[in-house]
C-alpha cells in the first residue's frame, strides 16, 4: 500500500486516447492493491505550442522531477512539421525532456504475446519459437545530440554535418544496465556496434568488454549492426538484452516491435539515476486516426506494467497488468492494427475497458 503521484503528458494525434485508457488500468490497479495514485496534466508537444508557442514549456521538467513517475501518449503533428523553428516542433520537446531528467536508458521490451503468434510477420516455425527480448537504447548521446552544422561549400552546394560522440562514461552507464538486466534475465547481453568502421564503436566495444569481465555468469557477445538486422528477422528467439547506442537502437526496436505484430504492442520505460522515469508506447501520434477510437492502448497499458516494475518496485501490480492483458487477447479481442479479415474489430475505449474488467 503507496502513494504514487503521476506526471500525465497526454501529447499529440492518439496519445490523450490512449492514455485516457491507461488512467482507468492505473486506478483500477490502484484500487486492487489499495495504492493512492495521484495525476498531475502536463502540457507537451504540438498541443504545447498550440497553447504556449512552444513545444516544452518552461517548467515542465520541473514538474515532472516532482512525481513518482512520468506517463506519455505520444507527440507528433505535420503541422508544426521540420519546416517550423525547433521550439516549435514536438519532437525537440520529446528529446529535451529525456536530456532534462537524465534519461540516458531506454528499455523495450520486444515479447511476441501467445494469442498474437498468427499476428507476427515471419514464418510460423520462427514465430513458434517466440521472442523475448529487452532492447536498451542510449538515450541522451550520440548522432540524436551532437554538434549539428550547415554551410556552403565552393562546389557541392550545402553541406551538412551531425556529429556522433560517445565518453567511456557515457558507455559504462547504459552497459552497466544492460549487465544487471541480463542478471534477471536469461543472462545473455548481445552489444551492438559497427566497429569495423566507427571509432565510437571500437570504444563502445572496448568499454562494453571491460564490463564483461565484472559480470562472469552472463554470456556476452559482440554483434554488428548489419547482422543484427537480419538477425532479428531470421531468429529473434537467440537475444535477450540487446544493448546499443541511440541511432542503432531507435532503429532495431522499432524492427523488433514489428516482429511482434504491431507497434500498438510494445511499450518502454526511459529511465536514469536519479530522476523519475518516462514511460510511452513506441509507436507515434497516428494523427490520421486521431479522435476516431481506432488506436490501440495495449503498447500504453503495457508501458503502465513497466512503471509498476521499475519506477514503484511493484512487481505483482506489473505482472496483474500483463495478465490482464493477455487474457483480452486470448479471448480474441482486436483493435484495427492486429486483426485478421474476418475478425471483430473493437475500439481503443473497449479495449481499456476489457483490459480494467480483467484486473
Amino acid at each position: 500500500m503507496g502513494s504514487y503521484k503521476i506526471a500525465v503528458i497526454r501529447g499529440d494525434g492518439i496519445g490523450p486516447e490512449i492514455v485516457n485508457e491507461a488512467l482507468k488500468v492505473i486506478e483500477k490497479v490502484g484500487e486492487r492493491f489499495h495504492h493512492t495514485i495521484t495525476f498531475v496534466d502536463v502540457d507537451m508537444g504540438g498541443n504545447a505550442t498550440d497553447k504556449y508557442g512552444v513545444s516544452y514549456p518552461a517548467g515542465t521538467a520541473e514538474t515532472c522531477k516532482a512525481c513518482d513517475a512520468v506517463l506519455l501518449g505520444a507527440v507528433g503533428d505535420p503541422k508544426w512539421g521540420p519546416d517550423r523553428p525547433a521550439e516549435q516542433r514536438p519532437e525537440t520537446a520529446l528529446l529535451a525532456i529525456r536530456k532534462d531528467l537524465g534519461l540516458f536508458a531506454n528499455l523495450r521490451h520486444a515479447t511476441l504475446r501467445p494469442a498474437l503468434i498468427d499476428a507476427c510477420p515471419l514464418k510460423n516455425e520462427i514465430a513458434a519459437k517466440g521472442m523475448d527480448v529487452m532492447m536498451v537504447r542510449e538515450l541522451i548521446g550520440g548522432i540524436y545530440f551532437g554538434k549539428r552544422e550547415r554551410y556552403e561549400t565552393e562546389d557541392r552546394g550545402v553541406e551538412c554535418t551531425d556529429l556522433m560522440a560517445y565518453s567511456e562514461m557515457e558507455i559504462e552507464r547504459i552497459g552497466r544496465q544492460a549487465f544487471e538486466l541480463a542478471m534477471k534475465r536469461q543472462k545473455k547481453v548481445s552489444s551492438v556496434d559497427k566497429a569495423n568502421v566507427l571509432e565510437t564503436s571500437r570504444l563502445w566495444r572496448s568499454v562494453m568488454h571491460r564490463l564483461a569481465q565484472e559480470y562472469p555468469e552472463v554470456d556476452y557477445e559482440d554483434i554488428l549492426v548489419d547482422n543484427t538486422a537480419m538477425q532479428l528477422v531470421r531468429d529473434p528467439s537467440q537475444f535477450d538484452v540487446v544493448v546499443t547506442e541511440n541511432m542503432f537502437g531507435d532503429i532495431l526496436s522499432d524492427e523488433a516491435s514489428m516482429i511482434t505484430g504491431s507497434l500498438g504492442l510494445l511499450p518502454s520505460a526511459s529511465i536514469g539515476a536519479t530522476a523519475p522515469g518516462l514511460y510511452e508506447p513506441i509507436h507515434g501520434s497516428a494523427p490520421d486516426i486521431a479522435g476516431q477510437d481506432k488506436a490501440n492502448p495495449i503498447a500504453t497499458i503495457l508501458s503502465v506494467a513497466m512503471m509498476f516494475k521499475y519506477s514503484f518496485d511493484l512487481p505483482e501490480e506489473a505482472a496483474a497488468i500483463e495478465a490482464a492483458v493477455d487474457k483480452a487477447l486470448a479471448d480474441g479481442w482486436r483493435t484495427a492494427d492486429i486483426a485478421k479479415a474476418g475478425e471483430t474489430v473493437i475500439g481503443c475505449k473497449q479495449m481499456g475497458d476489457i483490459i480494467c474488467a480483467n484486473l
